[in-house]
């Protein structure tokens, strides 16, 4: 069995307390009333939170840059001291019992006021501090966001920032995240969602796919182009060339050919500036690759939502907060 099985509920109390166990009971005290409550330490607590929500001694340990054995010790700690089990260990993961649900759902929002009393005496516009951790898909990390980010830190000189940069859909818990930002539809109920503002997108195709193909004049002439196919996402679906049709209002989706697929936005454009086909992108692209044009101008996609996703079950840290207004500055056309 591997050290994430370990028992770590021991029923073999300290010394002192077996002495006060049996001194009480000599003078006829009701054991149980002579023992002072147990108040569990912050620390002990966001470990215990961490590991729930991981499912993993290692990665929590990891993540909170502490030894396996503190975090391992620490969850030993809060079992013996509430005597009951929290964690449930078998050889490829760690869950919550019953007790332990419970007793997690008291813990989160314990942890939250800790992290607001923490701020209580700061001004509320005052410059942030501490790390924030932030996902957001690779084309807005390496545009707006990073160009004006010297600005945020300007305000906030105290603040570490630590980005994660993907297409694909981030595990917030698993990756240890504060918040992600999402353009598109949230699927992830388990989140909760603070609008941004929306992210405006153009069709455009390089000058050497123009000449060899043309460029198209309506959606009718979309069947003998080519589309960069889009799938930042295991099981995302073949990509589809949209437009929104303001008279119907609705979204149009037309089936095109490809011959390339790829995962994320560098790749994306790089297709599209190597002539394999019209993308559907913000003009933020043509503005850094001078080599596309904009095509079909009166078929634009509709514009995608931008959204913050932090955890249901947490308010958000004033960091995140501030941030998001940040982030909507950016955005803001």
């Amino acid at each position: 069995m591997s050290n994430e099985s370990t028992n770590c509920l021991s029923s073999d109390p300290r010394p002192e307390e077996r002495v006060r166990f049996w001194e009480a009971r000599a003078a006829g005290i009701d054991a149980a009333a002579s023992v002072p409550a147990y108040t569990p330490t912050a620390e002990d607590l966001r470990i215990f939170a961490r590991v729930a929500a991981l499912g993993s001694f290692t990665q929590a340990a990891e993540q909170l840059r502490l030894p396996r054995a503190t975090v391992s010790t620490a969850v030993q700690r809060l079992e013996k001291r509430l005597g009951a089990r929290l964690l449930q260990r078998t050889t490829r993961r760690v869950g919550l019992t019953g007790d332990g649900q419970a007793f997690l759902d008291r813990c989160v929002p314990v942890l939250d006021s800790l992290d607001e009393l923490g701020g209580f005496f700061h001004r509320p516009d005052g410059p942030l501090d501490g790390r924030l951790r932030i996902g957001m898909p690779l084309g807005m990390s390496a545009g707006a966001v990073m160009a004006r980010l010297p600005e945020f830190l300007a305000r906030h000189p105290a603040l570490r920032i630590e980005i994660s940069s993907s297409d694909r859909r981030a595990d917030m818990i698993a990756e240890g995240l504060d918040c992600i930002i999402r353009v598109g539809a949230v699927v992830d109920e388990s989140l909760a969602c603070r609008p941004l503002g929306a992210l405006h997108l153009g069709n455009f195709a390089s000058r050497d796919y123009v000449r060899a193909y043309g460029s198209p004049d309506s959606p009718d002439d979309l069947a003998r182009h080519w589309l960069v196919d889009y799938r930042p996402n295991p099981s995302d679906g073949p990509a589809q060339f949209e437009y929104l049709d303001a008279g119907a209002g609705r979204t149009v989706r037309v089936s095109m050919r490809s011959r390339i697929t790829v995962d994320n936005s560098a790749a994306y454009q790089a297709a599209c500036r190597a002539g394999l086909g019209l993308i559907q992108a913000p003009p933020s692209v043509v503005r850094r690759a001078p080599g596309l044009v904009a095509v079909l101008p009166d078929f634009l996609p509709p514009p995608m939502p931008v959204n913050l996703l932090f955890p249901h079950f947490r308010h958000p840290p004033r960091r995140v907060r501030v941030f998001a207004d940040w982030v909507m500055e950016v955005l803001s056309p």
